[in-house]
């Protein structure tokens, strides 16, 4: 991987949400996908980066009565581009923007396709406390041990042909192995761009987030789920609620 603290002009955080008062004590990144390649910036209309606003709003607006900030992570360009490893470095460099402006909160990452590539690198940092990752675009030889002590949660679709479930389900695994809290959600249904079944997908999403957060529990499955630890097999298959089932 590129070296995250390399002097470039890093992609920066969009804050979209503001606490009702006082210094957020917290703080929420989303990052969108991408592209296996490319230098160009990506636009402010892509595809990749529309499809994460629906779960920008949810999740400022679930977390909007507490002192927690929500951002968007804006890449400099949208792709991951080898060892660049771009959108892991505007991930980090997004986490030192949060740093200087807010202080050494704690911070969720929420990541689709790309996006969870990257967040799954900045989890090395020490702010991040938890990734929800959606449909993560998973490499073998990607780093897991930066895990230990951590929360993650994947949702990934079992027929995603862009990127791999199973190389998702690996990594989990091997996050837990390390001493993560870890969990996966097996979405059926809904494929790699997560529009159908939408509200799903959102509405779960937020609901980690606010069980990383300590603002709400988890849901008593993925509560026994994160309780496990080394190579115990359960929990990596849970089955994806519709949002009208979640208590």
């Amino acid at each position: 991987m590129a070296d995250t603290r390399q002097a470039a002009e890093h992609g920066a955080v969009r804050w979209r949400g503001a606490p009702m008062e006082g210094q957020p004590q917290a703080a929420v990144l989303l990052l969108h996908g991408g592209r296996a390649d490319g230098l160009q910036a990506p636009g402010e209309r892509s595809p990749a980066r529309l499809r994460m606003r629906p779960f920008v709003t949810a999740v400022e607006r679930a977390v909007r009565p507490h002192p927690v900030a929500v951002g968007e992570v804006v890449y400099r360009v949208r792709g991951w581009n080898g060892e660049r490893a771009d959108a892991a470095v505007d991930a980090v460099a997004a986490l030192d923007q949060v740093k200087a402006e807010l202080g050494p909160v704690p911070v969720v990452l929420v990541g689709h396709s790309m996006g969870g590539r990257a967040a799954l690198y900045a989890a090395a940092e020490p702010q991040v406390t938890g990734v929800v990752a959606l449909a993560p675009w998973c490499v073998p030889g990607d780093p897991w041990q930066q895990f230990q002590g951590k929360c993650l949660v994947v949702l990934h679709d079992v027929s995603d042909k862009v990127t791999d479930p199973a190389a998702s389900r690996a990594f989990a695994a091997a996050a837990r192995a390390a001493g993560a809290q870890a969990c996966e959600y097996q979405v059926h249904g809904s494929g790699h761009g997560m529009l159908r079944r939408a509200g799903d997908w959102q509405a779960v999403s937020t609901r980690m987030v606010l069980g990383m957060l300590g603002l709400r529990p988890f849901p008593e499955e993925v509560a026994a789920a994160l309780v496990l630890r080394g190579e115990a097999p359960g929990g990596l298959d849970l089955r994806l609620p519709h949002r009208r089932e979640l208590s």
